[in-house]
């Protein structure tokens, strides 16, 4: 009995670690975007919108690892927009030393209403990333970012 008991538990400890991994990945749905963008509390906000299939992303993501690194106080949100497993996506993410950071993923198609809310311009190319300031303007950057100014527009408090 204590054998069963014993390996019930190990079960129960190696499905926990299973989930902790994957509790990274929080879903991003429709009617998000302004919740998200409070969190900043009236700081500078990054938010990256990147996808596994996306070639430049797959490039630029290790950059980002080494970006927050460097700068672990900055306040940067990352959503994965490709219809993949959560594999791919925690992979990629591994790889580009982000698992730890603010990670999400659209959890429903990338379509049109989720994008407008966002900003009814963008057509949902990737990499984009959208930098809103402590007074909550955002400014949309489409293609690799370039971190020397990602780091200037940050330090000046923006």
């Amino acid at each position: 009995m204590k054998k069963i008991v014993l390996a019930f538990m190990l079960m129960i400890g190696v499905a926990g670690l299973a989930l902790a991994d994957k509790s990274t990945l929080k879903p991003y749905q429709n009617g998000n975007w302004s919740s998200l963008i409070k969190t900043a509390n009236g700081a500078p906000l990054v938010i990256h919108f990147w996808g596994v299939t996306c070639p430049s992303c797959i490039k630029e993501m290790p950059q980002w690892g080494s970006f927050l690194k460097s700068h672990p106080n900055a306040k940067i949100v990352f959503i994965q927009v490709d219809d993949v497993s959560t594999e791919s996506m925690q992979k990629m993410l591994t790889k580009a030393n982000l698992e730890n950071a603010n990670n999400y993923y659209v959890a429903a198609p990338f379509d049109e209403r989720l994008r407008y809310e966002i900003d009814p311009k963008w057509h949902g190319e990737t990499p984009t990333t959208i930098l809103i300031d402590k007074n909550g303007k955002a400014s949309r950057k489409t293609g690799l970012i370039h971190f020397q100014e990602l780091q200037a527009w940050m330090a000046k408090g923006s």
